[in-house]
């Protein structure tokens, strides 16, 4: 399948060089989830007044809703600093070892995707999270032994897409868990405006919503969004960013009003053009030419977190919702209009 605008987990290292040069790094810059920045603000708070490290924290929730962006942002509150990482690259025990080994007092720990840790890796935080040591056998065998080596009290920030996937004892270790929710039209507006001006670009209100309601309420898709309009802003050699140019642009580049793109209203239209009758995975995924895997991880979850679609023991079914958007009818075997 070929790149999709809208696909979060696309992303080249060039986009995400671009990307950390809009994020926000203070409190009064991040937009959003603000029961979110409100309680971490208290903790913060008190850690700070009782010179404490900060309690581990996870974050879970789709991707591209801005955890990373809140680590550091943590971490630059607690003015302290932040080793981030990413749990495929922690093959090994020893991986982590050597990371822990190394952190220093009040230093913060980030490992995005942490639910793909190994279970040997796991075991090494477990001491680690709780009573801030790790203990390491060297040697095999009859002449084994455990060395024991106290680490200084740091902070574990976590971050996954799945939590679902985390072991119960990692879960359990954490102080404090948050969920990331999607964003508000206007909340992307905002920014999208914000990242505007980091661009050197202005952009008109009705650009910027234009943009959020098609960007899946999600930050990351917003600005990879915003940077296509500025290219299409730019060959015209207009000096900023208008409602009018906008609308074209995502137009051409085949997002609709809805943030769909062309795959996923084929799977929209084959499943509402079933007439309310679940497919099976196999079948949508031979109708769409795409393998299981694609359709399952890829396509499946934007559309089943707002309620496009729904899998029953059956298979997968459109919603009444799918049948407003796309404008068609459900209709009965008796030939009765239902929606």
């Amino acid at each position: 399948m070929s790149e999709r605008l809208v696909e979060i987990e696309t992303f080249s290292m060039d986009e995400e060089k671009v990307e950390v040069t809009l994020r926000p790094n203070a409190w009064n810059e991040y937009i959003g989830q603000e029961q979110i920045k409100k309680n971490l603000g208290v903790f913060i708070e008190a850690s700070k007044k009782r010179d404490e490290a900060l309690d581990h924290v996870l974050f879970y929730g789709p991707p591209g809703l801005g955890k990373t962006t809140l680590a550091l942002i943590i971490a630059n509150e607690m003015n302290a600093n932040i080793k981030v990482t990413a749990a495929p690259m922690i093959e090994k025990s020893g991986d982590l070892a050597a990371i822990l080994t190394n952190l220093e007092e009040g230093d913060i720990l980030f490992i995005d995707e942490i639910h793909r840790l190994s279970p040997a890796v796991e075991e090494i935080l477990y001491s680690s999270m709780e009573d801030y040591r790790i203990d390491i056998i060297i040697g095999s065998g009859p002449a084994a032994q455990t060395v024991k080596i106290d680490l200084p009290r740091f902070t574990l920030i976590g971050a996954t897409t799945r939590a679902g996937m985390l072991s119960n004892p990692l879960r359990d270790r954490f102080g404090m868990s948050f969920r990331m929710e999607f964003y508000s039209s206007l909340e992307l507006a905002k920014i999208i405006a914000q990242a505007s001006n980091k661009l050197n670009k202005e952009i008109a209100h009705e650009a910027s919503l234009e943009i959020s309601k098609r960007s899946r309420g999600t930050p990351r898709i917003a600005l990879r969004l915003l940077r296509r309009v500025r290219d299409f802003a730019d060959v015209a050699d207009e000096g900023d960013i208008n409602h009018l140019r906008t609308k074209y642009a995502l137009n051409e580049l085949g997002i609709n009003s809805h943030g769909f793109d062309e795959m996923d209203l084929r799977l929209l239209r084959l499943l509402a053009h079933a007439n309310g009758r679940a497919m099976g995975l196999s079948t949508i995924a031979a109708a769409l030419s795409e393998d299981e895997g694609t359709v399952e991880d890829v396509l499946e979850p934007y559309l089943l977190a707002n309620g496009y679609l729904e899998r029953t023991a059956k298979g997968r079914r459109a919603t009444p919702k799918t049948y407003d958007v796309l404008n068609i009818s459900l209709v009965s075997e008796e030939g009765t209009i239902l929606s």
